[in-house]
């Protein structure tokens, strides 16, 4: 069996539906913080088990006669190295084989402060004993659907990115690309793959784009990685979120979100989603 962390989440679900794309309902557990938010995975045939990071009682029961996790990195940032850990105790006391770990796009050498906690996860796993697969996955292009909405109000993408360049992609692209690895077994423990999108686009670029599409005018204002995290702030982003952002942005600029490895379009079997394709879906949502 195959269990999924966070499968509710927004990559969660992703996943759950590519898995039922290529295997047997009732192979798959959905491990979810609150399992009434999973009904309906559970009507498509899915196991829905309680799985609460912070609750680490509940993650041995919901790992049992489970031979793979996939355990999609939390998304309180700053408590995800004890939940993670968690996860892992709970998988080798349940008797879990392997774990295929979503981690971020060059974890080792990131610049960004989200690194830190995949870095510290990624040793932990390794110490672990089980067999791991990495999923090094880059930047979201759903990450940008607030700043096409700010742009068509105020004319702007404003950020701290310079001219870096993000190779993106969609986050159905990614859990394609783990919904494939999770049901593949010719994959070696200790795999790794630098998961980005096929071109990488700028700011300006993003910016372009959106002028393109909608006719109207669109420009990149860049600034110091400080008054962009006030900026955010402003807009009513918590202070934690808004510096962490503003630190991705500045961590761009230095080439932290860029990947050429070509890892995901192979994993998937196809090109991945062109920044074009989301600005349209965006566009008309």
């Amino acid at each position: 069996m195959i269990a999924v962390t966070g499968a509710t989440g927004q990559l969660g679900r992703h996943v759950i539906t590519a898995l039922l794309e290529r295997t047997k309902a009732e192979t798959i557990v959905a491990a979810v913080r609150r399992p009434e938010a999973a009904k309906d995975l559970a009507a498509l045939g899915v196991a829905v088990r309680e799985a609460d990071y912070d609750r680490p009682e509940t993650l041995a029961a919901a790992f049992a006669g489970v031979e793979t996790v996939l355990l999609i990195s939390s998304s309180e940032v700053g408590k995800r190295v004890p939940q993670h850990q968690a996860v892992i105790d709970a998988a080798k006391a349940a008797g879990v084989t392997r774990i295929v770990y979503t981690s971020l796009l060059g974890a080792p050498q990131s610049v960004l402060m989200l690194g830190e906690e995949h870095r510290a996860t990624e040793a932990a796993l390794a110490a672990s004993g089980l067999e791991v697969v990495l999923l090094r996955n880059g930047w979201y292009l759903e990450n940008y659907e607030s700043a096409v909405g700010m742009a068509l109000e105020h004319g702007a993408v404003l950020g701290a990115a310079q001219e870096g360049r993000v190779s993106a992609a969609s986050r159905k692209d990614y859990a394609e690309a783990a919904a494939v690895v999770l049901t593949r077994d010719d994959i070696a423990p200790g795999t790794v793959y630098e998961l980005a999108g096929d071109v990488g686009f700028t700011m300006s670029g993003l910016a372009a784009e959106i002028a393109a599409q909608s006719g109207k005018e669109v420009a990149y204002v860049d600034m110091p990685q400080e008054v962009y995290a006030a900026k955010l702030k402003e807009f009513g982003l918590p202070e934690g979120l808004a510096e962490m952002l503003a630190d991705s942005d500045a961590g761009l600029a230095k080439g932290g979100l860029y990947g050429d490895s070509g890892d995901l379009a192979k994993l998937i079997g196809r090109p991945t989603t062109p920044l074009a394709d989301f600005v349209a879906a965006t566009l008309k949502a």
